[in-house]
């Protein structure tokens, strides 16, 4: 096997040794790691100063997420592109401003260091156009057959400026429903990536950050209610997660639905419906009927938004005649849908 030169690593593969705290380990995030991510303090933490932490009334917020995908590069994306999006979209859609993240990894032994450099000099090039920082990380190395090649666990901060309060709770009946693009794009994408299937679509994952979008809705629509990033789950889970917290009812129409004919050939295909496929780049927001017209224009301003589109609107829970369905959709025949929570999933895990 011929050994490929990375900085000062002369090995093609990630082996235990990668990960046994010694020089081999040493050589591994020196040659891959701090090059994009910068060297650090040398530190076992980061040590955080940001002029937002000084205003009075600002709040931080904090989330962390695992990410385990299959192919680990797809059409639109990678897993590292995947785990920054997506720790900064869940900033985001609560009116963070994100600002740093933290990086671990699980890299299974015999993972190509060539793809594990792809994907962090990915994670460094979509942190920068998020104007985020990754501050800290570590890596673990596991053996052959232990993991999927490689596993991303991201944790960010951001900052919630004082005056912001974004949450399900304060959604109220008359709020217009928005999403800012089609839906169902990354779950489709990966399906045919992963060849299983024999799917041959042009197809690619919706992944990108959300938090310039959000900053640009805010300052239209400053009354805005409440946001979420309609991931795993789809769009149908973000809806029923957001109306049990709000205490009403939620009503969609089939016909407003951005979806492309992609996503609807594929779904119909394999009997899936295209509400439950995942989005990384999609979300869901409520805002005051006043102010939703404001809220389309400044999505559709950003190349986030292009295919921002008004879907629905909150109802009081019995509106309807369906005491006990939180979310419903109009159907293309005028009839009604009652759109649940999946049990378990439609297929596996994407994200």
């Amino acid at each position: 096997m011929n050994a490929m030169a990375f900085g000062t690593l002369r090995d093609s593969h990630v082996t235990l040794s990668h990960g046994g705290g010694g020089k081999a380990m040493s050589d591994l995030i020196d040659a891959v790691f701090f090059p994009a991510f910068g060297a650090g303090s040398g530190e076992d933490q980061a040590r955080l100063t940001a002029d937002a932490l000084r205003e009075p009334g600002a709040r931080l917020a904090f989330t962390t997420d695992s990410f385990v995908v299959t192919p680990l590069e797809f059409p639109g994306g990678d897993i590292g592109k995947l785990a920054v999006c997506g720790t900064v979209n869940d900033l985001a859609v609560g009116g963070a401003r994100p600002l740093w993240l933290s990086a671990a990894f699980i890299i299974e032994e015999g993972c190509e260091i060539a793809l594990l450099q792809r994907v962090v000099t990915s994670m460094a090039r979509e942190a920068a156009l998020a104007r985020v920082q990754i501050v800290t990380g570590d890596t673990k190395v596991v053996g052959r057959g232990s993991a999927d090649g490689l596993f991303v666990t991201t944790s960010g901060v951001g900052v919630i400026p004082a005056g912001r309060d974004l949450a399900a709770a304060r959604i109220r009946p008359g709020d217009v429903v928005l999403v800012n693009g089609v839906l169902g794009d990354h779950g489709a994408a990966i399906l045919a990536a992963r060849g299983d299937l024999a799917l041959s679509t042009d197809l690619v994952s919706d992944c990108q950050g959300l938090g310039h979008l959000m900053e640009a809705v805010l300052a239209a629509a400053p009354g805005t209610r409440a946001a979420r990033d309609a991931t795993r789950g789809g769009l149908a889970a973000a809806l029923n997660e957001m109306a049990l917290a709000a205490g009403c009812g939620i009503e969609i129409r089939e016909d407003a639905l951005p979806l492309r004919p992609e996503v609807r050939g594929v779904c119909e295909i394999l009997g899936l419906d295209p509400l439950y496929l995942a989005n990384e780049g999609t979300m869901v927001l409520f805002v005051p009927e006043a102010e939703a017209e404001a809220a389309l224009t400044a999505m559709r301003s950003r190349p986030e938004g292009q295919g921002a589109a008004i879907i629905g609107r909150a109802v009081a829970a019995s509106e309807g005649g369906a005491h006990t369905a939180r979310v419903q959709m109009v159907t293309s025949f005028g009839g009604r849908r009652i759109v649940d929570r999946l049990v378990g999933e439609q297929l596996p895990r994407i994200c």
